[in-house]
């Protein structure tokens, strides 16, 4: 389960972020691309942009549900 205190400083302040807990799968960037980039550097995925639609909260939530290391965390805001 992701860790707010291991988040990524990258995320944008909002409801999702990554954690360190992140393999750099992709599935979170293939799933929800409008939301999830890649930091090339570091080599993991983290929030760009906090979903603005329906359709980009129900992206980020299937991302979420799906990341096999559970990185991505909904803080429930």
């Amino acid at each position: 389960m992701a860790d707010i205190a291991n988040k990524y400083p990258e995320n944008v302040q909002g409801k999702y972020y990554v954690d360190n807990q992140c393999i750099d799968c992709d599935l979170c960037r293939e799933t929800a691309p409008n939301n999830f980039k890649r930091n090339e550097d570091g080599g993991y995925s983290f929030v760009y942009k906090q979903p603005e639609s329906p359709e980009e909260e129900s992206q980020c939530k299937e991302a979420k549900e799906g990341c096999p290391v559970e990185a991505i965390g909904d803080n429930g805001a």
